[in-house]
């Protein structure tokens, strides 16, 4: 498909430089597949949801994957994307231009790493020196990745530690956050059990590819980047049981959706899961496992819009995105929410 047809005018006061407080107080716009749109809060989700739904949570935890050193006199930034083994991450590269293969960069705190390959897509493999894990040398010489409409606003501090991580988080390994659970908050957890709303938690470490623009004219010829993800075999016994039951499968967030179509069969059986995916999801897809999505509002042109209006309807996801910003919903990671139930009228 044609990407222009993903567009939008987003004004940029849309976009949210930072979270509602406390978290629940964000607005839910509830987006059936048919008839009217519903202006709502985040706390009025248990009402919107039916007893034995299941609510799907990626529990991956932002680790702090930007760096900023210099090789000689070049200045470097890297940003991890995604680990390759135990001391080798891809990242992408800021001045990129003054790095050749067996350069060592220096970064803060006496941490450093060679960089052995450049890839077809700019990224650079990154093999870090020393014997301590890269985890500790992250934690002493890196810094929280905010994305880029963000950071070029404002620099992190330290509300940023607590903010852009969701009270799931325990799998270390994302560049960025699995944004729609940002949103939930103990009391909201204790109404969902209340309401008979079961919680489940797989895991995929989201990249920074997530950020990167479609610059390709056509669907067709984007290349998405790889992610790794993992649904152990008792958890997705208990999702097919719930479905097999009659309770639906709402993920919390496109990356628990993208991890669980990527791990369902033909039928519609969700298969333990474990390695790479780099699922591509566009109008004209089918979908095997979902009924149901949680997300916050996305950017003009991204796959996450185009995934949406695949699940919704170009048209209908196009409508009600016009509603959102013309009644002020707040976009993307600390943005507002939208709950989006196509078997709903």
């Amino acid at each position: 498909m044609r990407v222009d047809l993903f567009d939008f005018e987003l004004p940029p006061e849309r976009i949210a430089l930072r979270p509602a407080r406390p978290r629940d107080a964000a607005r839910l716009l509830l987006i059936p597949g048919k008839g009217e749109l519903g202006n709502l809060a985040v706390r009025d989700l248990p009402g919107l949801l039916r007893a034995g739904d299941v609510l799907v949570f990626n529990d991956t935890r932002v680790i702090p994957a930007q760096l900023e050193g210099r090789r000689g006199e070049a200045r470097i930034g890297a940003t991890l994307h995604k680990r390759l083994d135990l001391r080798r991450w891809q990242a992408f590269i800021r001045n990129a231009k003054r790095l050749r293969e067996g350069d060592v960069v220096e970064f803060a705190a006496g941490v450093t790493a060679t960089a052995e390959e450049r890839h077809p897509d700019g990224s650079w493999t990154l093999a870090f020196g020393g014997a301590e894990p890269v985890e500790v040398l992250l934690e002493r010489a890196g810094q929280l990745p905010l994305p880029p409409y963000i950071a070029g606003k404002r620099p992190t501090d330290e509300a940023d530690l607590e903010d852009y991580q969701t009270i799931f988080a325990r799998e270390a390994g994302a560049v960025a956050a699995p944004t729609a659970a940002l949103h939930f908050t103990p009391e909201l957890l204790a109404a969902l059990d209340e309401a008979g709303v079961v919680r489940e938690t797989l895991t995929l470490h989201v990249g920074a590819g997530t950020f990167l623009p479609v610059k390709a004219d056509d669907t067709e010829a984007h290349a998405m980047h790889a992610e790794w993800g993992r649904i152990d075999a008792p958890t997705a016994e208990r999702l097919n049981t719930t479905r097999r039951a009659g309770g639906r499968l709402i993920a919390v967030g496109t990356t628990s959706l993208r991890l669980i179509e990527s791990a369902a069969s033909e039928d519609g059986t969700i298969e333990p899961f474990e390695g790479d995916t780099s699922i591509f999801i566009t109008p004209g897809y089918r979908f095997r496992a979902i009924d149901g999505l949680m997300t916050n509002f996305h950017l003009p042109r991204s796959t996450l819009f185009m995934l949406v209006s695949a699940l919704m309807g170009l048209e209908r996801m196009q409508a009600a995105y016009a509603h959102a910003i013309a009644e002020s919903y707040r976009f993307y990671s600390y943005g507002d929410a939208s709950l989006l139930l196509p078997g709903e009228e």
